[in-house]
């Protein structure tokens, strides 16, 4: 039986050993954790097929959705893009111990702002265990520990890769108890108390658990309720692009929580009724003015609103987003630049799909998770909204009775 205290305690005293490691024994980590998977591919799609042959019948029973049910699902793509995420991070900067600026306060007395590990990070995500690696391969490199809970229906793949991982580790000798996967809710329950041991708790899943998680714990929490993205079509926007933009941003993933829910269309613009056509030759159920614009769909549904300009558009999407990801498509610069300040979301696109709101996309090598907060971390959560900082002063045995007593004067010069 796992002892959730036990875990806590071993990982805060892993991350005093992690938080300043070299950047090259991360990415052997990283390297080490890659060479695993693609090792043993075969076992993971074993493990995996048995989480699906029982989440099918968990489908059938209604205890869990199509959506939930497709994110499952581990194939060939997937594992490669593992890799390949691994492979990139390997790449990317050590994010810690950067100098974020420096201050010259007075002669020989120099204070630095310097990036630093956040510390002990719980993370709860339901259904993709390819999450798992994502998530637990972003804390290595950014010197963080973490405390990983899956979805109950991913049991068999999330433990063979917290094996595999686990076992890479111990290969480089990698600070034991960095990484650890909890099982149960009386565990996320116990977890969410332990704000003397960890830092911060990112959930990843339904709005319901989020909403339990900021609920029941002391623990500062990042991430996001919901994904209500939104796509304005101006007036002036030619339609076989906008057609094609909203259709990958429906279908492409519709479960995705940065997948389109509601179309705002300009009342000028031509091509309304061509672009319902479209939408539903493409399979795209569409609902237009329902009674709940705040509602994230998951799949091949689309809310459609007529709205009179730009304006009425920005004012919707404020008042019904879930500030994750909102497009504009338009030809005028003017209108773009409007949209981009006005709309209150953590990420602001033009004449793109919602979909490239992705850590991996942005080059971020992979995310923890997509952040709607306004604290230190907004947007996909890579390497850099890992981190945190801490202030180093440099001085010369200097001390501040001759400051406190005006002989003295700051210098305060940024260097």
């Amino acid at each position: 039986m796992i002892d959730i205290f036990d875990i806590a305690h071993k990982t805060k005293n892993a991350f005093l050993k992690t938080m300043n490691l070299e950047n090259d024994i991360k990415n052997q980590a990283l390297s080490a954790i890659a060479k695993k998977i693609e090792e043993n591919k075969k076992a993971i799609f074993e493990a995996n097929e048995k989480d699906l042959q029982s989440a099918q019948t968990m489908l059938q029973e209604g205890k869990i959705n199509q959506a939930t049910f497709n994110r499952l699902k581990i194939n060939e793509n997937k594992i490669n893009d593992l890799i390949a995420g691994l492979n990139d991070l390997i790449k990317l900067g050590d994010p810690v111990n950067k100098v974020l600026w420096q201050k010259e306060l007075d002669e020989d007395l120099i204070l630095k702002k310097i990036s630093t590990p956040i510390g002990v990070i719980g993370v709860i995500f339901e259904a993709r265990p390819d999450c798992f690696i994502q998530i637990a391969s972003l804390l290595i490199k950014s010197g963080n520990c973490g405390i990983l809970k899956g979805g109950s229906e991913a049991n068999n793949t999330n433990t063979l890769f917290a094996g595999l991982l686990n076992e890479a580790l111990d290969e480089i000798n990698y600070p034991k108890n960095a990484i650890n996967l909890i099982y149960s809710r009386d565990d996320i329950k116990k977890m969410l108390s332990l704000d003397e041991y960890i830092n911060l708790i990112i959930p990843r899943g339904s709005n319901a658990l989020v909403k339990f998680i900021k609920e029941n714990t002391k623990i500062p929490v990042l991430g996001h309720a919901s994904g209500i993205c939104h796509i304005f079509i101006d007036e002036n926007m030619d339609y076989n692009n906008a057609k094609k933009i909203i259709i990958d941003a429906k279908t492409q993933y519709p479960s995705a929580c940065n997948a389109v829910e509601t179309i705002l269309i300009h009342k000028n613009w031509n091509y309304i009724e061509e672009l319902k056509k479209s939408l539903a030759e493409a399979n795209i159920k569409i609902v237009e003015n329902p009674e709940n614009f705040a509602h994230e769909y998951s799949d091949t549904i689309l809310s459609i609103k007529i709205v009179n300009d730009l304006k009425e558009a920005i004012e919707h999407i404020n008042k019904y987003g879930s500030g994750h990801t909102d497009s504009i498509l338009s030809n005028k610069q003017e209108n773009i630049e409007k949209f981009m300040n006005l709309v209150d979301s953590a990420c602001v696109f033009a004449n793109c799909s919602t979909r490239f709101s992705d850590g991996f996309r942005f080059g971020f090598g992979a995310e923890v998770g997509i952040s709607t907060n306004k604290t230190h971390a907004r947007g996909p959560v890579g390497l850099e909204g890992l981190t945190i900082y801490k202030y180093k002063l440099f001085g010369k045995n200097q001390i501040v009775a001759p400051y406190a007593q005006g002989e003295k004067k700051f210098k305060h010069k940024i260097i």
